[in-house]
């Protein structure tokens, strides 16, 4: 097993195995008590209402529910103890739901003691660690282990086995517009798509350049270049070009030069106040241009 795969057992395992949260010295009456491994009626067992995870694929749970009647449930769930004979689930409900279409009666299930705060977390830290999770779906977690929590960010990475930077780059798709993670969400765009939008500033530009891969199929490769080059539109702003003279005053500036023979600049703002600038090389020079103008 790598070290990667180590961290995330320590982040759930250390949730688990809390003296907070398992305490098997305490008797609530019942068949069972808490710190057991049992098999338990799945009618004595209750919904998790801080469940995160409401969308179930139907086919993969049919397919884990035809596994469960042939081979039983390997992996236990888990759920705490609500007093005599009754239970709630913590962890473990695509795996319930799949022995109910089973039409299993028992579950194993291993019992333990948890709070509500300590419920929410279970909860969340488990969903986050499914392997087919959408990358909205995980920010929303995160985001709900800090604030329903009160975890700090690193405290948070600590929970769930991920760098601070992967925490980070996930709270931050939450910032974008709705359109955005709406795509997200319905898998019509990837992380790396998000994570390049996320770097343009305008709303609308996003919103825009999400239009643009969705009409265009555009990679991850190509968003960046797009970004990349509106960063640098905006880094160095183009110059705005020189007032185009009317053409009147165009005219009048040839004509003036093939009278006088010699270069003329004509300047006029917007209310028609301006100057006539002649030039000349010597004294010589202007006496013919001032006798030509005389004329």
């Amino acid at each position: 097993m790598n070290s990667k795969k180590r961290v995330l057992g320590r982040g759930l395992s250390a949730i688990l195995s809390s003296p907070e949260t398992d305490i098997t010295s305490k008797d609530i009456s019942g068949d069972f008590v808490a710190g057991a491994i049992a098999e338990i009626n799945i009618e004595r067992i209750d919904a998790n209402p801080f469940q995160p995870r409401d969308i179930f694929e139907e086919e993969a749970l049919k397919e884990l529910a035809d596994s469960i009647a042939e081979q039983g449930i390997i992996q236990p769930v888990t759920v705490r103890k609500l007093g005599y004979d009754r239970y709630q689930l913590i962890t473990g409900e695509r795996r319930l739901r799949a022995a109910i279409m089973a039409g299993l009666e028992k579950v194993p299930a291993y019992i333990r003691v948890a709070n509500d705060q300590q419920m929410l977390e279970l909860a969340l830290v488990e969903n986050i660690q499914r392997q087919d999770l959408n990358p909205l779906a995980v920010a929303i977690s995160f985001q709900r282990l800090i604030e329903e929590c009160k975890l700090t960010q690193e405290q948070l990475s600590d929970r769930v086995g991920k760098s601070r930077s992967n925490v980070a780059n996930h709270i931050r798709l939450l910032k974008l517009p709705v359109e955005i993670q709406i795509a997200l969400r319905d898998n019509k765009i990837s992380m790396g798509h998000a994570r390049a939008m996320i770097n343009v500033s305008e709303p609308q530009i996003q919103i825009d350049i999400l239009n643009k891969i969705l009409a265009e199929g555009l990679s991850v490769r190509q968003v960046e270049e797009i970004v990349r080059k509106l960063s640098d539109k905006t880094s160095n702003p183009v110059k705005p070009s020189k007032q185009v003279q009317p053409e009147k005053l165009i005219i009048l500036k040839n004509t003036l030069l093939q009278r006088l023979s010699t270069p003329v600049k004509i300047k006029m703002n917007n209310k028609g106040k301006g100057q006539i600038v002649i030039e000349f090389n010597d004294e010589q020079e202007l006496e013919r241009i001032a006798g030509l103008l005389n004329k």
